[in-house]
């Protein structure tokens, strides 16, 4: 098995099928694309400053036994050059879906992750004739306060030169209490130096989070979907990630308990039990 990168170009859209809006803009420069494993497609938003493996990392060998996985990096993540202007999460959505359609397929669930979930939400309303379902994980329709201000340091922190400091914030924000205090001194460390790695590229996606605003999108959600909250996160609040659900009509709920907003494997190995279980009875016949 083997994991592709290519360049995003997107396709014409398919008759039948709605286009993006008029308002939106191009994708412009390529864009680092993750594609792995055959089948039908299986598209991944990812997390602010993740990326596709950070997030996605732990599952995506299993997702790709029977999927065609495609994870595109939004700009400042994995390969994909900084946008030099501020994000919007209109392009990041129609650079989501232009991903999938460059590979020949023309329906698909999404997984979106913490910011991936606004993205995917956005895709679903902007491309509601190639979305079949969402899993949404660790999700926010707009920044509550916990989350608007830890965005706000991490990105201040970040553009004032302390990207150690930011990555230690962004730590403790993203790791579960139970997770941390597992862990030794040195193991802190290597994480908070893996962190700040990727950073400093990825500080637009902070500032983008504490803009986004997909309130009026929920109602407009006609997919099956499944929310996902982790009960140990502390950067995206669980009653955060309820309200999320509670304003998409007919969204299943569940809990993963002693989970953080960056899960370890066990948790993750629970996640993708709930999530293949409830893909199997999503439409489109998605394993």
């Amino acid at each position: 098995m083997t994991t592709e990168r290519s360049p995003l170009t997107p396709l014409p859209t398919p008759a039948g099928l709605r286009p993006p809006s008029p308002t939106a803009v191009p994708p412009a420069p390529p864009r680092e694309v993750i594609i792995q494993g055959n089948g039908p497609a299986l598209v991944l938003a990812h997390g602010a400053g993740a990326g596709v493996l950070g997030n996605y990392g732990l599952v995506l060998d299993d997702l790709a036994r029977d999927h065609t996985v495609i994870g595109p990096h939004y700009p400042g993540a994995g390969g994909t050059p900084e946008a030099g202007r501020p994000l919007r999460l209109d392009d990041l959505a129609d650079q989501l879906v232009a991903a999938a359609t460059a590979t020949g397929h023309e329906t698909f669930p999404v997984i979106g992750e913490s910011l991936g979930c606004a993205v995917a939400v956005r895709a679903a309303t902007r491309h509601p004739g190639r979305i079949t379902a969402l899993v949404l994980t660790a999700g926010f329709a707009v920044a509550d306060p916990v989350l608007s201000l830890t965005a706000q340091l991490i990105g201040s922190l970040g553009r004032s030169g302390e990207l150690t400091t930011a990555a230690r914030l962004a730590c403790l924000s993203c790791w579960s209490q139970t997770e941390l205090a597992k862990l030794s001194a040195t193991e802190i460390d290597a994480r908070v130096a893996e962190t700040r790695a990727g950073l400093g590229p990825a500080l637009g996606h902070f500032d983008l989070v504490g803009r986004v605003d997909v309130r009026g999108d929920l109602a407009r959600i006609t997919v099956p979907t499944l929310v996902v909250s982790p009960t140990e996160d502390r950067m995206v609040l669980p009653a955060t990630t309820r309200r999320l659900a509670d304003g998409i009509p007919g969204a299943a709920f569940t809990e993963l308990p002693g989970a953080g907003h960056l899960m370890s494997a066990a948790h993750r190995a629970d996640w993708l039990v709930r999530v293949r279980a409830f893909l199997s009875g999503a439409a489109g016949g998605v394993r």
